[in-house]
C-alpha cells in the first residue's frame, strides 16, 4: 500500500506544480500571481527569475519522490515472501476435552467415564495416567472414579475451569488462527497429515504437547492471560515468574502451541555445543515464522518490543560476544543455557537483553541459509544437522546498525 500512496502523491503533487507554473501571468517585467501560491512561497509580486526557480523545484520534487519509490521498492524486496493459502482447504478437528469432562454427572462417574474414555481413548489415557494420576494407586488410592471426583468438585479446580470458560468459552477465534496455521503446513509440508487439537485443563501442569500420531495437546490453563494469579495459585512455581506470565495469555497461545509442533518436527540438535543448539533452535524459529507469517515477530519470539528491538540492533555486538567469550564451542550446559532456554536475561549482557539471544542469532542463520540457497526447502535444511557445515554455507555476516 505504501509504494501505491507514494505514486499517488507523487502525481498530484507534480500536476499541481505544472498548474502553478502556468498559472504565473506575465505583466509587464513581472508576474500576476494566482491566489493559491502562497502554498508554494512568496504572496507578493516577483521577478521573471521566480520562473526558472519553479521549474528547478519541480525536478527536485521529481528526483525526491523517485528516491522514494526505489527506497520503498528496496523495502518491498527485503520483506519475506507469504504464499497464498486461500485455495488451500483444511479440515480442522477440535476435541473440548474439559468440556465434556466437566459435564460429566458426578453422581454417574462410571457410566460418564466410561463414554469419555471409550471416545477419546488415546488423550484419556494420557490424561488420566500421565497429567491427573488419577490411576495410579499411590496417587489415588480412593480409586480412579472417586479421584477423577474429587479433582471436578475441587471448588479450585471448578473456579479455573470457569475462567477457561469466561476465556475461551468461544474458542472460534483461536481456531481460525490454528486453521490458516494449518493451510501454510499443508502448503509447505503437503504430505503431512493436519493435526487435531484437543483442549484441556491440568491445574497449571502442562502448556502444551504432541501426543498420538499427529494431534495437539492444547493447555488452556496456561493462556489466561497476565493478569491472573498463577503466583497466588501456585507460588513458588518458577514457570510464574513474571517475565514467563506475560505471555500467558490468547495472543500467544497459538504461537506457544506451534513451538511444540516444531519442536517435534525439528527434533533434537545433533550435538551439546551452544552452535548446535542454537541453529537447531533457530531452525524451529524459521519454521514457526513459515506457519505464522503475519503474526508478531514480538509474540513468535515472546520478547517485548523492546526487547526485539534491542536484539536487532545489537545482531553484531551479540555475535561478538558469543565469539569473545569462547561460547560457540561450548558444550558446557550450564554455562550456555541461559542462551538458549528461557531466562528473564542473557548472562554478561547488557540488561536490557532478554534470554534466548542465541536462539535469535540461530534464527538470523538459519534466514541466511536460505537467501544464500534459495533452492533450498523446509525438509532439507530440518535434516541437515551438521551446524557447522550449516553456518559456513550461510555466509552468516551480522548487520550492523
Amino acid at each position: 500500500m505504501t509504494i501505491f500512496f507514494i505514486i499517488a502523491l507523487f502525481f498530484v503533487n507534480a500536476v499541481k506544480l505544472y498548474r502553478l507554473e502556468d498559472s504565473w501571468a506575465f505583466n509587464g517585467n513581472y508576474f500576476q500571481i494566482p491566489p493559491q501560491a502562497w502554498l508554494y512561497g512568496p504572496t507578493n509580486a516577483c521577478s521573471k527569475n521566480l520562473l526558472p526557480m519553479l521549474q528547478q523545484r519541480r525536478w527536485w520534487y521529481v528526483a525526491f519522490m523517485l528516491s522514494l519509490l526505489f527506497i520503498q521498492a528496496c523495502r518491498q524486496d527485503n520483506k519475506k515472501n507469504i504464499p497464498d493459502v486461500s485455495d488451500i482447504e483444511v479440515e480442522l478437528e477440535v476435541t473440548r476435552f474439559e468440556q465434556l469432562l466437566f459435564a460429566i454427572d458426578t453422581n454417574q462417574m462410571a457410566a460418564g467415564l466410561q463414554d469419555l474414555e471409550a471416545k477419546y481413548p488415546v488423550f484419556s489415557q494420557i490424561f488420566f495416567e500421565r497429567i491427573l494420576g488419577s490411576k495410579d494407586p499411590e496417587l489415588a488410592p480412593e480409586g480412579h472414579e472417586n479421584f477423577v471426583k474429587g479433582f471436578l468438585t475441587f471448588a479450585p479446580v471448578r473456579h479455573l475451569y470457569d475462567t477457561c470458560m469466561v476465556v475461551y468459552g468461544n474458542f472460534g477465534p483461536i481456531e481460525k488462527q490454528f486453521k490458516q496455521a494449518f493451510q501454510y503446513y499443508k502448503y509447505y509440508f503437503p504430505d503431512r497429515p493436519v493435526p487435531d487439537i484437543t483442549t484441556f485443563i491440568s491445574e497449571y501442569s502442562h502448556a502444551a504437547f504432541i501426543f498420538g500420531d499427529n494431534s495437539l495437546a492444547v493447555g488452556l490453563d496456561f493462556f489466561l492471560g497476565e493478569n491472573y494469579p498463577y503466583q497466588q495459585y501456585n507460588p513458588g512455581n518458577t514457570n510464574f515468574s513474571e517475565y514467563l506470565i506475560r505471555t500467558y495469555n490468547a495472543d500467544h497461545l497459538v504461537a506457544r502451541s506451534l513451538q511444540t509442533l516444531a519442536d517435534d518436527m525439528v527434533g533434537p540438535p545433533a550435538g551439546a555445543r551452544l552452535l548446535d543448539v542454537m541453529i537447531n533452535n533457530g531452525k524451529k524459529m524459521y519454521l514457526l515464522d513459515m506457519l505464522l507469517p503475519n503474526a508478531p515477530d514480538t509474540v513468535k519470539m515472546e520478547v517485548t518490543p523492546k526487547q526485539w528491538q534491542w536484539l536487532e540492533d545489537n545482531e553484531l555486538e551479540m555475535w561478538a560476544f558469543f565469539l569473545d567469550e569462547n561460547l560457540l564451542y561450548n558444550s558446557a550446559w550450564e554455562e550456555i543455557r541461559k542462551y538458549v532456554e528461557y531466562s528473564p536475561h542473557s548472562p554478561g549482557m547488557p540488561e536490557e537483553a532478554p534470554g534466548r539471544t542465541a536462539n535469535w542469532i540461530g534464527w538470523q542463520i538459519v534466514k541466511a541459509y536460505f537467501e544464500r540457497h534459495p533452492e533450498a526447502t523446509i525438509q532439507e535444511v530440518i535434516a541437515l544437522n551438521d551446524a557447522q557445515k550449516l553456518l559456513d554455507e550461510s555466509k552468516y555476516k551480522p548487520r550492523r546498525r
